[in-house]
């Protein structure tokens, strides 16, 4: 049977590699409704394209803008807007799947109604297992949905796990996350503070979103991914390690206690991992390139500088913190991001302003849904005041 998929996200990176998937496969799969934030034109040739039955702005000026251009195109699409309608068409009934694929704690709360919904779920968006792990996965639990990962990291180690989750704690001794090491890997890191937007976004391997690079150059991306890959796979966070891997083929490894390691390969193309949580348990073409093991380079691997990346022993600090450590985290690199692509702080601040944050918010267990917004909006003042003083 074809299934009916929403696409959350559909003009970012994953969501365009999403459609590109989901094109090569018509008689699987059918576009239910995409949803954008701000890119009217681009979601207006994706209506063109895929005719989905709802497209979803996230405000109503775009929205606006949207309906307009979709009829006079003469398009049998229902244009919708704002926080609401977006959950909406995550949990609608006639909707098998969700790709999840909004950047950001923005992303939580329709994830939440298609967990809640018991929708098969796709997650490339990781705030929603580190802003809200516990009350994330409750939902997923009592809905009954169907939680498969799609970030290349965390899709490679549910690849290379064992089929039955129970025995995952008893056969496994650590899990291994490869990271690229971003644009200034070797770079001394006393002139990390001259580094601009333009470098910081300039990813060697991976064609992705202006925030995801920033937070791959600073490995803050990869102290996220620990922190979802706790929650993912239930394993303590001193059974979790990151290592460097410039070359990006090896996606990531887990190693049994039998010292045997279990890794998935392929070339740096997310389409192969959006293929197998579209498809799973069943594999199918994703039009990624296939690895041809005779030109592959040398692969190298090598320990995370912490002189460089100071950033990724915050994923460790927020485990062995107090609930919600890491929500503040996420909304405290957020705002530290997005001030740097302003060019309203340094590259190397963007630290300063997680620790201070971190230092100043005192988070409360979240239970609910209002009480993680009210912790990240906290977050974000406290985060927005230090960037502030560092402008200035």
């Amino acid at each position: 049977m074809t299934q009916r998929i929403t696409i959350l996200g559909s003009t970012g990176s994953i969501g365009q590699s999403t459609l590109d998937v989901m094109a090569r496969h018509p008689e699987r799969y059918e576009v239910f409704a995409l949803t954008a934030a701000t890119q009217v034109e681009l979601m207006l040739k994706q209506c063109a394209s895929f005719r989905p039955r709802f497209a979803v702005m996230a405000s109503e000026a775009h929205g606006r803008q949207l309906a307009e251009r979709v009829q006079a195109e003469g398009l049998a699409v229902e244009v919708l807007w704002g926080a609401q309608a977006i959950e909406a068409v995550s949990a609608h009934p006639e909707v098998d799947a969700v790709m999840a694929a909004i950047v950001g704690a923005a992303g939580l709360a329709p994830c939440l109604a298609a967990a809640r919904a018991g929708k098969r779920l796709m997650l490339a968006n990781k705030e929603a297992l580190v802003v809200g792990a516990e009350v994330f996965l409750q939902a997923v639990r009592e809905g009954g949905a169907v939680l498969l990962p799609i970030d290349s990291e965390h899709s490679a180690i549910f690849q290379s796990l064992p089929d039955d989750a129970s025995t995952w704690d008893r056969r496994v001794r650590k899990i291994i996350l490869t990271a690229s090491g971003g644009p200034f890997r070797t770079r001394d890191p006393q002139t990390l503070r001259e580094v601009t937007p333009e470098q910081a976004c300039a990813h060697p391997n991976w064609s992705m979103g202006r925030k995801i690079s920033v937070d791959s150059a600073t490995m803050m991306n990869k102290a996220l991914e620990v922190i979802e890959a706790r929650y993912l796979f239930g394993l303590a966070p001193r059974r979790i390690e990151v290592v460097i891997h410039p070359q990006s083929i090896v996606h990531s490894m887990v190693q049994y206690h039998d010292t045997s390691v279990v890794a998935q390969l392929g070339v740096p193309d997310m389409r192969a991992p959006i293929a197998y949580g579209l498809a799973w348990p069943e594999r199918i073409d994703s039009g990624a390139a296939h690895l041809d093991f005779t030109s592959l380079p040398a692969m190298t691997f090598e320990p995370p500088d912490p002189a460089r990346f100071p950033g990724l022993q915050l994923a460790w600090d927020a485990l062995e913190g107090p609930a919600g450590t890491a929500a503040v985290l996420n909304a405290a690199n957020e705002v530290a991001v997005q001030a740097f692509l302003d060019r309203r702080i340094r590259f190397d601040q963007i630290h300063h302003v997680n620790l201070e944050t971190l230092a100043a918010v005192l988070p409360q267990q979240p239970a609910t849904l209002d009480e993680l917004l009210l912790l990240d909006a906290r977050a974000r003042e406290v985060a927005e005041r230090a960037a502030q003083r560092l402008q200035a």
